[in-house]
């Protein structure tokens, strides 16, 4: 049975299914197109059958993968849509004021992923740029802008 950093398949796809999953949304803001590029991800996994260090190796490659899928879906499925498709979100409700979830889907995808990677999945700066292939101060510049479009999304304060 093949092992995928000490894990079976069905362990590593149980594992890392939210992972995956949060970093297609962030790209796509689709649950349709996410899971075309989750399954997508999984079955590079079972047919490449890389070798990993261990299982922060594993889940990094899954994540880096998935982003991959995501802009490549953006590619190849462009369309064009009307002006009127696009319409403001409403501001948060008071029930869900402290989840950030919205700003972040307002943000430029760039942006959107950074910030996914660096808050959510909890990488370090070096770490996000071995995963997006960019150079670590790209990162962190990418890093501060997303933060201020995000304040001036969310309405933090300035200081």
């Amino acid at each position: 049975m093949k092992l995928y950093a000490g894990l079976t398949y069905e362990q590593a796809v149980r594992k890392y299914a939210q992972n995956v999953t949060s970093a297609c949304m962030m790209r796509l803001q689709n649950m349709d197109d996410a899971e075309d590029c989750f399954q997508n991800t999984f079955v590079k996994l079972f047919r490449n059958s890389p070798r990993f260090r261990d299982e922060e190796h594993l889940k990094a490659w899954l994540l880096r993968v998935a982003i991959n899928e995501s802009k490549n879906y953006i590619r190849d499925n462009r369309r064009e849509l009307p002006l009127d498709h696009f319409s403001e979100q409403p501001a948060p409700s008071s029930e869900d004021e402290s989840d950030i979830s919205w700003a972040l889907m307002k943000l430029e995808p760039k942006y959107r992923e950074i910030l996914y990677l660096f808050y959510i999945e909890e990488y370090r700066v070096s770490e996000i740029a071995q995963i997006l292939g960019k150079n670590p101060n790209t990162v962190k510049t990418m890093l501060s802008r997303g933060r201020d479009r995000l304040r001036q999304i969310y309405g933090g304060d300035e200081s």
